[in-house]
């Protein structure tokens, strides 16, 4: 799959979330190395094909993931990661990697009434 084909899905799911009012879907990314906690664990299987995997704890619970092209990445609906046990949120949250972003406003949202300032204001050209 294309970057461009690969895009145009990831905006679809993206779409169906808003118009849902759910962002159940949306989509975090992970360093692969976010499984290595896994590996090896009895009753803990990790599989995959070429493009999709899951971590499945036996008895407990599974998680599906994506595997990005590059294979240096994998994705995860962030739905999904709520329903995991809180120790193993907090490991993947340790592992959560951004695209290219603004740290100034992630830094906004987490302090909502907070004031930045990173430049003139100016009008988008």
């Amino acid at each position: 799959m294309t970057q461009q084909e690969s895009d145009s899905v990831f905006q679809v799911v993206l779409r169906r979330a808003l118009a849902a009012g759910d962002p159940a879907n949306a989509q975090v990314h992970f360093t692969t190395d976010v499984l290595d906690r896994y590996k090896g664990v009895e009753g803990v299987s990790i599989i995959r094909t070429d493009t999709v995997g899951r971590v499945r704890k036996q008895g407990g619970w599974s998680l599906d993931f994506g595997i990005a092209p590059d294979e240096t990445l994998i994705h995860v609906s962030i739905g999904d990661l709520i329903a995991l046990p809180e120790a193993d949120r907090q490991h993947w949250a340790f592992h959560a990697r951004t695209l290219p972003a603004s740290k100034m406003f992630l830094q906004m949202r987490l302090s909502a009434n907070a004031c930045y300032d990173d430049g003139e204001v100016r009008a988008w050209e």
